[in-house]
């Protein structure tokens, strides 16, 4: 399995969790991994884990506004960018990416997709990721 995500635009109707997508996981808490959230989370790749199952590398998204605490969330590592509304979210409210923080999920256990991220803002999200890769 690779360390980071190519980045690659490749969103297929298909059931399966693809570069661009919007879908449903459990997500585990970065201070308690025990215990987490079901979210969307934005696909951004997808690779063969080293137990040879697929496993989905992913930005955790939310629908809580960090612009008003952005000087608090910077300061505690955490690094947000807005990308509005979407089908992930059926009340229409609009959503940020955690842009510093890479899961990697379970192919299997991603449940449904939400909905598919426009080529050009994806690009803008994985441009902005850049300067958080190590």
């Amino acid at each position: 399995m690779s360390g980071q995500p190519d980045g690659s635009y490749a969103p297929v109707a298909d059931g399966r969790p693809d570069p661009g997508e919007v879908v449903w996981a459990w997500v585990p808490y970065e201070d308690d991994p025990t215990q987490g959230k079901d979210r969307p989370v934005l696909v951004i790749g997808t690779a063969i884990g080293r137990d040879g199952t697929e496993v989905v590398h992913a930005l955790a998204m939310t629908s809580k506004d960090h612009d008003r605490d952005e000087a608090q969330e910077a300061a505690a590592g955490r690094h947000w960018m807005d990308i509005g509304t979407g089908a992930w979210d059926p009340r229409g409210r609009p959503s940020e990416v955690r842009l510093n923080r890479l899961l990697v999920l379970a192919a299997a256990d991603v449940r449904r997709e939400g909905a598919v991220l426009a080529a050009a803002l994806y690009a803008e999200v994985i441009a902005a990721r850049q300067r958080f890769l190590r």
